[in-house]
């Protein structure tokens, strides 16, 4: 299969402008870009499907631009519901440099097809008031605007100008691209199609009909449950290490459903099709060795944290599972406790009464049946004894005492 068809079977096209031409133009090199508008400080996990696209692509021989949006991120795409947050300029301007900073680990930025990275506050911060209307204002047609999807979506619920003007300002950015770098191609998710038809319309009524750019999208990531991607225990899984921890990342995906993992290999991995349909008949053959959650979550902690950080994970992920948590450092605990349950208790508490506090038994007769069972551990240690007391003296750095009942079932007390 060429590069297109390939795409299709990872479920990574959705909508072209021109598939046909598309797949003519891209027997030679081109150039092409995705947006990043900067709402915070650092990209999460649903933002990596088009981040690796941009990777795909430049595997391929193409030059990708990634652009940070510092002056569109001011105004944010518009949402289904809501209008955004409005952030201030330095806000943006923070959150580009952030922004850019994590999108560099993904490309390449030398060679022939080196990487380009763009900030949209190079041209849109310049222009003024009287520009915009003039030379753009002009080329839109307002119900043609009106029939974009995002659009149609808050007619009842109201949008501001702000909000209708942003596909507007992402065309110009297109038609600026083009004109620095020739760049022929733009890419997105799905709910991007709106503004990637504008900015071929906007090409083509300055440049020409025969400027011959293309837009394509992808479709958004879905659970099947219908639960929302991207997202554990309420939580936005991040690019940035200091958000989110090469553990909690692997965990993320290493948790993956049986009925979801293939789709995001699929979409996520770099790895050729036919190793990931190997991947498949190992998940129907042995679902509990699960090979595939393995594969898809050592791959993208790599991508994203680094040999250092994917080692690091492995190394929590196998402790905690298999080892004693004492051969672990103090932060690397932490690290992996992030997500335990947490309860202070007074320094010198009966290990009965701490275990009924905690809520790991439901009564004292209940603990102490635990306790003489062998079934607890205190800091690693399995204790059988009903007289043990908790100290302060005896914690982990003097600061926490880790309780484990079972395989894997941990608590943290703090004095």
């Amino acid at each position: 299969m060429d590069f297109l068809e390939e795409l299709k079977w990872r479920g990574l096209v959705k909508d072209c402008t021109d598939i046909d031409g598309l797949k003519e133009k891209l027997k030679n090199p081109v150039v092409l870009y995705c947006g990043f508008d900067p709402t915070a400080d650092s990209l999460h996990v649903g933002h990596l499907q088009q981040i690796i696209l941009l990777r795909r692509y430049q595997n391929q021989g193409h030059r990708p631009i990634a652009l940070c949006g510092g002056f569109t991120g001011m105004i944010g795409d518009p949402r289904p519901t809501t209008e955004r947050k409005l952030l201030t300029h330095e806000e943006v301007l923070y959150n580009a440099e952030c922004i850019k900073a994590q999108l560099a680990h993904f490309l390449t930025f030398d060679g022939d097809n080196a990487a380009i990275m763009e900030n949209n506050n190079n041209w849109l911060g310049e222009m003024n008031l009287l520009d915009f209307l003039r030379d753009y204002g002009k080329m839109f047609n307002v119900a043609y605007m009106l029939q974009k999807d995002t659009i149609k979506k808050r007619l009842e619920s109201g949008i501001s100008y702000t909000e209708f003007s942003y596909t507007i300002l992402q065309s110009i950015d297109w038609l600026s691209l083009y004109q620095k770098y020739g760049c022929a191609l733009q890419i997105g998710g799905s709910d991007q199609w709106g503004n990637l038809t504008s900015g071929t319309e906007l090409i083509r009524k300055v440049e020409g009909d025969d400027a011959g750019v293309f837009g394509i999208t992808s479709p958004l990531i879905t659970k099947s449950d219908g639960s929302k991607f991207g997202k554990s225990e309420g939580k936005n899984i991040w690019l940035d290490p200091k958000r989110t921890s090469a553990y909690e990342f692997y965990q993320f995906w290493v948790n993956t459903s049986d009925s979801d993992v293939i789709d995001y290999l699929k979409r996520l991995s770099l790895r050729s099709p036919e190793e990931i349909m190997a991947l498949e008949e190992s998940m129907k053959a042995s679902p509990e060795k699960r090979e595939a959650q393995k594969a898809l979550a050592e791959e993208l902690t790599q991508i994203v944290h680094g040999d250092e950080g994917l080692a690091k994970a492995l190394r929590i992920t196998e402790t905690f599972f298999k080892g004693s948590i004492m051969d672990l450092s103090v932060d690397e605990m932490k690290e992996g406790l992030q997500d335990a349950a947490k309860f202070n208790v007074e320094d010198g508490t009966l290990l009965i009464d701490a275990l009924v506090i905690a809520g790991i038994s439901k009564s004292k007769r209940d603990a102490r049946q635990l306790i003489q069972q062998g079934s607890v551990q205190v800091n690693g240690e399995k204790t059988t004894s009903l007289d043990t007391v908790l100290f302060k003296k005896d914690a982990v750095n003097e600061e926490f005492t880790i309780l484990k009942k079972g395989k894997k079932n941990y608590t943290v007390l703090t004095f």
